[in-house]
């Protein structure tokens, strides 16, 4: 069966594939890599274009058939998902987190939040900071000096294949989230059996990319349709198949960026792709799923979405018009806040700004207003 058939029909197969003789060669050695929280992609073709441009036209479920939703729902009770969030000691990484955490054991708490299980924030920095004893966390290695090439990202696949072979985790699943994901409302366990679940990027596109993706993933071992347009978070996935994915992960990241080429090609979405690689060189394929999460200021609308993901910056005028690429008379930016926490009570968006906009500075404020000490930047 192919690709498109299989995506039409679920499926994914959760059957190993044998990756290429590199990949298998490095993933027996052992090896390094990576961490995340990316900054932001530029939108090709601008405003209008990709994610904001299909939100008001939104799908909520891609390929996924109405019996395998249902089927998915009605078992998310009894399939709670752990919640693997990897970050830095970095300040900038630190207050996200925080809001993170608070909106996740809110949401946990609500009706509907049964499948939403323990929490680790997997911290690799190579010893504990200041939140190790408000946010559960467990301590990794970065990657060794210089290994990751100033792309601190690479350190995410590395910590997760520690993590795996190291903590006690009892739940069958695990969400991979990061620190700029806020949840809005509870979320079900949407993978289903081995068909793991995933938002669906815009800007992943293996197939405008086929001559550097047969580097990784070979013409034998099928179409580059193969390839889920995802990044490794936000997935739902099953701790054994994320056990077998996770290696070779690390090591198609590491070949990627230490390849001129790929590197160029790929930017800073690079270990996305090889995370997509890395699933399909495994036989998995992934449940996309839009209505995982949103982003803001392209998607408008709160919808039925589960997370908002705040990684572009809102700028606006005080008419409330977005001037996306110029800094706004409003504006909200993770990036302002790279030393520290943004201020409590930041200033509510002007009339006339999408509702999601609205939304995340309600709730940045909320959880700044709760946390205990966030002037502090613990």
């Amino acid at each position: 069966m192919n690709a498109a058939a299989r995506k039409a029909a679920g499926g994914g197969g959760g059957g190993m594939g044998r990756g290429p003789a590199v990949v298998l060669a490095l993933v027996a050695a052992g090896a390094f890599l990576i961490s995340y929280n990316f900054f932001a992609v530029l939108l090709r073709g601008g405003v209008g274009t990709g994610a904001g441009a299909a939100a008001g036209a939104r799908d909520p479920v891609v390929a996924m058939p109405a019996w395998m939703r249902a089927a998915a729902g009605g078992e998310a009770r009894r399939r709670p998902f752990h919640v693997a969030l990897t970050a830095t000691d970095a300040a900038y990484s630190r207050w996200q987190c925080r809001v993170m955490y608070y909106w996740y054991k809110r949401m946990q708490a609500l009706p509907g939040g049964e499948a939403m299980g323990g929490f680790t924030r997997v911290l690799h920095s190579g010893k504990p900071d200041g939140l190790v004893d408000e946010i559960p966390t467990f301590v990794v290695d970065p990657l060794p000096a210089g290994k990751d090439h100033g792309y601190v990202v690479l350190n995410r696949p590395w910590a997760f294949v520690q993590w795996l072979q190291k903590a006690k985790i009892e739940e069958e699943y695990i969400l991979m989230a990061e620190p700029d994901h806020i949840f809005v409302k509870p979320l079900p366990n949407l993978a289903y059996d081995n068909d793991p679940a995933a938002f669906p990027f815009f800007y992943i596109t293996p197939l405008e990319h086929e001559k550097v993706i047969r580097k990784y993933y070979p013409k034998e071992r099928g179409p580059v349709s193969d390839i889920d347009p995802i990044g490794n978070s936000p997935v739902i996935i099953k701790k054994t198949l994320l056990e077998k994915i996770a290696p070779t992960w690390m090591n198609v990241s590491i070949q990627m960026k230490e390849d001129e080429e790929t590197d160029k090609t790929f930017g800073w979405v690079l270990e996305m792709y090889a995370y997509a690689v890395a699933s399909a060189l495994h036989g998995v394929q992934h449940i996309l799923r839009k209505d995982f999460m949103i982003q803001p200021p392209f998607d408008t609308k709160l919808e039925n979405t589960f997370i908002i993901h705040f990684t572009y910056g809102c700028d606006y005028s005080l008419k409330g018009e977005l001037t996306y690429g110029k800094i706004g008379e409003w504006r909200f930016d993770k990036r302002s806040f790279l030393d520290g926490p943004p201020p409590r009570n930041l200033t509510l968006p002007p009339p006339g700004v999408p509702e999601s906009v609205v939304t995340l500075v309600k709730k940045v404020n909320e959880a700044s207003a709760n946390l205990p000490r966030w002037d502090d930047g613990i």
